[in-house]
């Protein structure tokens, strides 16, 4: 359901609070089921709970889904192909997902674009196809730890940003989230200073409204639908680190990688989202 933030500058907006778990290339059936089933007992009857979803790998997306079902738990894919179907060993598509109940979808990750050729272009493509068939796309943006040193940051979020949206419709925005994840804080245990991550994600959420400010006579109408996205972090995030995090005003929650693997490790992130959602008051 969602929830209104009031910034620092006073403006008003609906902001989901998100917690993911990627499991990434992790889990056997037996281990998944296992995980899955300890995190839909441990936010049983919770109040206050934020969005909770798992990402398993694209073997454990059945039974997961089958595990989680009726409860507060939501159940996403690591990737998937841009087409509906065809002739590509290996891939996995939109349909498919759908087929079973899967609702969300991670697209872009930095180890997708690192290590399997992910680029801006094929992030537009998966975006776009997400869209259409009704998943809850999101959409990772982030750094390498040598565009950082160059002073870079600012300069290639803009660009993956703006380039996952390219062509994307105004009224779609509300279906999308965005990560935030420094190439170089994920699976390091280096985590991005708490102040920077929020100025990050601020910036995707401002690279947003300009991108759909529309000119006109020479100026720009602003546009400040980004207010509306919710930006998570994704880098190293534990539970000794999430609190500052998540209290900060542009971190709408978080995307987690190793921590989410354990019970004991994701159960206390999840709590930290739900402290989230309980101090900001309800639409009226």
């Amino acid at each position: 359901m969602g929830r209104l933030f009031v910034g620092v500058l006073g403006v008003s907006t609906k902001r989901r609070t998100i917690i993911a778990g990627n499991w990434k290339m992790n889990k056997t059936f037996g281990e998944g089921k296992k995980l899955a089933a300890a995190i839909v007992e441990g936010v049983k009857d919770k109040k206050d709970l934020p969005e909770i979803v798992l990402c398993p790998p694209f073997t454990l997306l059945s039974e997961v889904t089958e595990s989680t079902k009726d409860s507060a738990v939501k159940v996403g894919a690591q990737n998937m192909d841009y087409r509906d179907e065809g002739a590509y060993t290996g891939e996995v598509s939109p349909v498919m997902l759908t087929s079973m109940s899967v609702g969300y979808v991670l697209i872009g990750h930095s180890e997708r674009r690192q290590f399997f050729g992910e680029t801006n272009a094929t992030v537009n493509l998966r975006l776009k196809a997400a869209l259409r068939h009704d998943l809850v796309p999101i959409v990772c943006v982030g750094e390498t730890l040598d565009e950082r040193e160059d002073g870079l940051t600012d300069a290639v979020v803009r660009r993956q940003v703006a380039a996952a949206l390219a062509d994307i419709d105004e009224t779609d925005l509300e279906k999308i989230v965005f990560a935030y994840e420094p190439v170089w804080a994920i699976g390091t245990g280096k985590t991005c200073e708490a102040d920077e991550a929020n100025r990050v994600a601020g910036l995707v959420r401002a690279t947003v409204n300009e991108f759909y400010s529309r000119g006109e006579s020479g100026q720009k109408n602003k546009s400040t639908v980004g207010e509306q996205i919710p930006v998570l972090y994704g880098g190293s995030v534990k539970a000794s680190n999430v609190d500052e995090q998540l209290a900060l005003e542009h971190i709408d929650g978080s995307l987690v990688g190793g921590a989410s693997l354990t019970a004991q490790e994701f159960l206390p992130i999840i709590e930290a989202g739900a402290k989230r959602v309980a101090r900001v008051p309800s639409k009226a």
